[in-house]
């Protein structure tokens, strides 16, 4: 049984999920589809979809949705496919997962495969790169703002981090060491990118056993943006103030309490404890 959550879709990403439905009605494939109402639907759904006997759980969103469902499945039990609709699709670059109807022909097609995922304490989840620093600061901005559109939210939340933010003071543990001290950001990585398109990890293999730790020092306030920009430019592990590992888990410590982000959703984290698990399949090339 293959089990649809999508998020509302307008326009052409509407079309794709009438094309879903038409291609799978085609193949003679028992499914249903729920189109989410709130945030935490899917989530709830995907949990309900568990207690069931071998389930297909497809979703049709981008990378909010994903981590949606991936926090709620019980990754014993299930199978994870995606047909990306979002904004970014961050997480289906890294598994190989083509735009548009393709992606359902992966699912019908192919076989799933082990993937690797991050867990956090609270069952908080991640596919692709969690983190805190610069770039929550950016998305607070955004989710507080009520003023412009998406686009317009995002360049004046950038340019008001850029003029206001001064690190984050944190300890960072991982493979027998702690280090202390002010950071621009810290992520730990499965994925290869983040924010739509910025390759923070290119070496990234999502089935290898390992996790990525990259953490930047924060740099003097002049220095801020040029540091933003070699990170948006996917350059930011050739600079001197980046420090990069592979890890089986990692712990980050803030001095005060801080705002994470697991794969672009927000979250309170007090502490900051990431370890790999294996015993997820997904459809992905």
């Amino acid at each position: 049984m293959f089990h649809l959550i999508a998020k509302p879709l307008k326009g052409k990403r509407k079309k794709l999920l009438d094309e879903t439905e038409a291609k799978l009605r085609a193949a003679g494939v028992e499914y249903d589809l729920t189109v989410t109402a709130r945030k935490g639907e899917a989530g709830e759904l995907a949990e309900g979809f568990s207690h069931e006997e071998d389930p297909t759980i497809v979703v049709v969103g981008g990378d909010g949705t994903l981590n949606d469902v991936v926090c709620h499945l019980d990754p014993a039990r299930c199978k994870l496919g995606l047909i990306p609709a979002g904004t970014g699709n961050d997480f289906a670059a890294a598994a190989k997962i083509p735009n548009g109807i393709a992606a359902l022909d992966l699912i019908l097609n192919g076989t799933p495969k082990q993937t690797d995922y991050i867990q956090f304490p609270g069952g908080i989840r991640s596919l692709n790169i969690a983190g805190i620093g610069i770039d929550v600061d950016i998305l607070l901005r955004c989710e507080r703002s009520k003023l412009f559109t998406a686009r317009s939210k995002y360049f004046f939340s950038l340019l008001a981090s850029l003029m206001k933010y001064r690190g984050c003071k944190m300890t960072v543990r991982a493979n027998g060491k702690e280090v202390t001290g002010k950071f621009l950001l810290a992520v730990i990585c499965n994925g290869r990118q983040f924010g739509g398109g910025i390759p923070i990890n290119p070496p990234a293999v999502l089935d290898d056993g390992k996790l990525e730790l990259l953490y930047v020092d924060c740099p003097k306030p002049l220095k801020i943006p040029g540091a933003l920009i070699k990170l948006m430019r996917g350059k930011v592990l050739g600079l001197p103030i980046s420090h990069f590992e592979e890890v089986e888990e990692a712990e980050f410590l803030p001095e005060k309490a801080e705002t994470a982000q697991f794969d672009g959703e927000l979250f309170e984290a007090p502490e900051f404890r990431a370890s790999l698990r294996r015993d997820l399949l997904m459809y992905r090339g």
